[in-house]
């Protein structure tokens, strides 16, 4: 994979549709990817909406804070969004990740190299069931019908985490970032950073619609196996 290397235009303003390393004029699929997203989203928040229901309500019945959970994330050229999930994490978790931060140096190494933690303090036990079965995910589905993703795509990340993409982060750009992608049917956590770049990268450069019809089958099979679930 290319050599990693910072990209200052990230750190332009959010409301500009795209950040200085090339505009595309539609995202990858175009037409027949955004129809197929918009049909499958349509029916799968039908058919999860009571699940989703009962999620907001033990979420709040166990934490008592926000069901729903929002985050920036970067979409096609650079725009960025709100990612919506359900909320898996304690109501202070920037302290509680500062504090572990800063008392286990060797869990500051494995964020800095992967920015996310096999057994993170932040989250609760319903948090963990959610993230096992990926129901915390299902938010984004109204995500996919605004059109600020893409049901099969590259996994969203924040502006900064964009700059570890190096050269790949042009192939990014070119697309929706996905509710599901390779990147979740390969293994999400049992694969590296890098690997994981180079899936991303890979699946924009060889996309087909029946990639994605192959990506979303497999995907109802990988989160049926919890080893596979962040």
């Amino acid at each position: 994979m290319a050599k990693l290397m910072t990209i200052s235009a990230f750190d332009t303003n959010p409301r500009r549709p795209g950040i200085g390393v090339g505009q595309n004029h539609r995202p990858l699929g175009g037409r027949r990817k955004r129809i197929m997203d918009v049909t499958v989203a349509s029916i799968a928040l039908v058919l999860a909406a009571p699940i989703m229901l009962v999620v907001a309500l033990l979420i709040l019945a166990t934490d008592g804070g926000p069901a729903i959970f929002s985050h920036t994330r970067v979409g096609f050229n650079g725009r960025r969004f709100a990612c919506y999930k359900f909320r898996t994490m304690v109501a202070n978790s920037q302290q509680v990740l500062a504090d572990y931060l800063a008392s286990n140096p060797e869990a500051a190494k494995e964020w800095e190299q992967n920015l996310k933690f096999k057994n993170d303090p932040r989250v609760t036990f319903l948090g963990h069931i959610l993230r096992k079965s990926s129901l915390d995910e299902l938010p984004q589905l109204i995500n996919v019908l605004r059109g600020d993703m893409s049901c099969v795509g590259p996994r969203p990340v924040v502006p900064d985490e964009l700059q570890r993409y190096g050269a790949c982060a042009i192939d990014y750009l070119r697309t929706r970032p996905g509710l599901t992608g390779a990147w979740q049917v390969t293994g999400r956590d049992a694969i590296d950073y890098p690997s994981r770049v180079s899936l991303d990268s890979r699946y924009v450069r060889n996309w087909s619609i029946w990639a994605d019809v192959v990506i979303l089958v497999r995907t109802v099979f990988a989160v049926m196996r919890f080893d596979h679930a962040s």
